[in-house]
């Protein structure tokens, strides 16, 4: 979010913040991600409700007769924030809600001491996906009902993951708003990290790291970057040698391939 919107964001993060601390976290986030996905639907309601030439007062007396019995006082508290804010675009709203129905489930798990395993489990089912082009099909088909995508989700997934990681990997399938499930995936596990305000790091090798040369990777990219690092280890046969790691849109190479690609790209310039 850039302009009117950053500042709007950061307004109602302070409201969603005030309020959670007494919530039931798990549903709070399904709450928000709920009135996210119906303003993604009602585009009439989502323009309405982002209107700057709209008092205030007259866009939470709507929210109340939509909302009130339906979800929880956090939830209603943060969508007056919410709609009481200015955007930039009218999607930016949709976007906050559904962005603090991610941080109220990354919440839930850090609650539950289990923040480290939902950050796992989201890229682990990402990779998951991108090596089954069958599910990967099944759970972006837009015939499949609702229901349907939830009830193979869970046949996969209940009580093999974290019920936080659940409800996030069912919000991007369900409704992916635009995402493909991969960049779904991706964002939600950035997201996940700040909880802690760590960096999340990409690591492509030919094989499987031990423990002892994970802790030593996370704790040289740790002091490289004066920030805390978590690691999500992709196996990659393709990778001749090495390792290379993302962070963001930097990429550390140090594979074979990659330094042939460094030299074929000198040669062709």
């Amino acid at each position: 979010m850039r302009g009117l919107s950053r500042a709007s964001l950061a307004e109602v993060e302070e409201r969603f913040n005030a309020v959670a601390g007494s919530a039931d976290l798990g549903a709070l986030s399904d709450e928000l991600f709920a009135v996210a996905d119906l303003l993604d639907r009602e585009h009439g309601l989502r323009r309405a409700l982002s209107d700057q030439a709209r008092a205030a007062e007259q866009k939470v007396r709507v929210v109340h007769n939509l909302l009130d019995g339906k979800v929880g006082a956090a939830a209603l508290a943060t969508t007056e924030a919410a709609v009481s804010a200015k955007w930039s675009r009218a999607g930016d709203l949709a976007d906050v809600l559904e962005r603090l129905g991610v941080v109220a489930a990354a919440a839930e798990a850090e609650g539950q001491g289990r923040l480290d395993e939902v950050e796992d489990e989201l890229f682990r089912f990402g990779r998951i996906v991108a090596g089954n082009p069958g599910l990967r099909r099944a759970l972006a088909d837009a015939a499949v009902p609702e229901e349907g995508k939830r009830e193979l989700l869970r046949g996969l997934l209940e009580g093999k993951v974290a019920q936080s990681s659940l409800r996030l990997i069912a919000q991007l399938v369900v409704h992916p708003r635009g995402r493909s499930l991969e960049t779904g995936l991706e964002e939600v596990g950035q997201l996940v990290a700040q909880q802690r305000q760590r960096l999340v790091a990409v690591v492509r090798s030919a094989v499987e790291l031990s423990e002892a040369q994970k802790a030593r990777l996370v704790t040289w990219l740790s002091t490289s970057y004066g920030r805390d690092v978590h690691l999500n280890v992709e196996v990659d046969k393709r990778v001749l040698g090495g390792f290379s790691v993302r962070i963001g849109d930097e990429i550390i190479d140090t594979t074979i391939v990659g330094r042939i690609e460094e030299v074929r790209r000198r040669l062709a310039g």
